[in-house]
């Protein structure tokens, strides 16, 4: 699922191209990713965009008068900047709006469409999707505190809840623990002062040297290498490669469709976190440290 740092981007590169622009229409290719019924999706066409705002992970269109486009683009939902016009990919594409300036396409790969449109009339309205979390790069120390001790979950549930953090998903969540040197499974409530001010720093030094980076690769560039997996990355995505800090193995947990990757050496003093599926598989068999694995490891090749 898109995070801050690729949300942020894609607005950035929005704005100069569609900002007081007026949307001509809108073809769908596929009806079912509008989500809303009243109004109908007509009634933003021929108005002018008058803003772009992030809100947690979803993207606004701000329209005049007083109608909004909210767009969740989920796990594969990407957006492309085409010329006017342009043709909605066959396989991938969802919608086109058409602007005097260019197309913007919204393409999904896979077979599970969950990319959604939803057209929103006044304020009031929008303020139902708000669920109030905290935007980290905003916070203070002790607004940070207060939603992260709010209820007693896992590190990285906890990161990842979007009641309590804006537009921390799975990648980055294990980025900043990784940067803070905690264990995503680590309870809150057992968490010590000065861990949640690492985690504090973590959380705000990650994001904002990913945002940096991001905006130096698009340049002016309509970005088009969105992705949760970057080879920059310390730890996500990236199990069994060395960690970039101190060379051992990244491990991971794997649950539902998400994973959760992890350094335990630097993370967990070297111990190896259960993975459900493979604990319950292996039983007495599962390695309970570092230097287990690795053994176990060795013993295959």
């Amino acid at each position: 699922m898109l995070e801050l740092p690729d949300v942020l981007l894609y607005i950035e590169s929005l704005k100069p191209r569609i900002l007081n622009q007026v949307l001509e229409r809108v073809r769908l290719a596929s009806p079912f990713v509008v989500r809303s019924v009243t109004p109908p999706i007509s009634a933003i066409y021929g108005s002018k965009v008058l803003g772009i705002r992030r809100l947690g992970k979803q993207i606004v269109f701000q329209f005049e008068p007083d109608l909004f486009a909210i767009i969740h683009l989920m796990i594969a939902g990407r957006f492309q900047w085409k010329e006017r016009g342009a043709r909605i990919p066959g396989k991938l594409g969802l919608a086109a709006f058409d602007f005097p300036t260019g197309t913007l396409l919204l393409t999904e790969a896979g077979s599970k469409k969950r990319a959604s449109v939803y057209i929103i009339q006044g304020e009031r309205d929008l303020a139902t999707f708000d669920r109030g979390a905290l935007d980290v790069l905003a916070s203070s120390p002790e607004q940070f505190r207060d939603a992260l001790t709010r209820e007693n979950h896992t590190l990285k549930r906890s990161l990842t809840d979007p009641r309590l953090f804006s537009g921390i998903g799975n990648a980055y969540s294990d980025e900043i623990l990784h940067r803070a040197r905690l264990s995503p499974m680590k309870l809150t409530a057992k968490l010590t002062d000065e861990e949640i001010t690492r985690l504090h720093i973590a959380a705000k030094s990650t994001l904002t040297e990913w945002i940096d980076r991001l905006r130096a690769e698009a340049g002016s560039d309509f970005p088009s290498k969105v992705t949760a997996f970057r080879p920059e990355m310390a730890v996500h995505g990236r199990y069994g490669k060395p960690c970039p800090a101190c060379g051992s193995p990244v491990q991971r947990i794997v649950y539902a469709e998400n994973e959760c990757n992890y350094c335990a050496t630097c993370q967990t003093e070297g111990r190896l976190l259960a993975d459900r599926a493979l604990s319950r598989l292996l039983k007495q068999d599962w390695p309970r440290s570092l230097d287990e694995w690795e053994t176990h490891i060795e013993s295959r090749r």
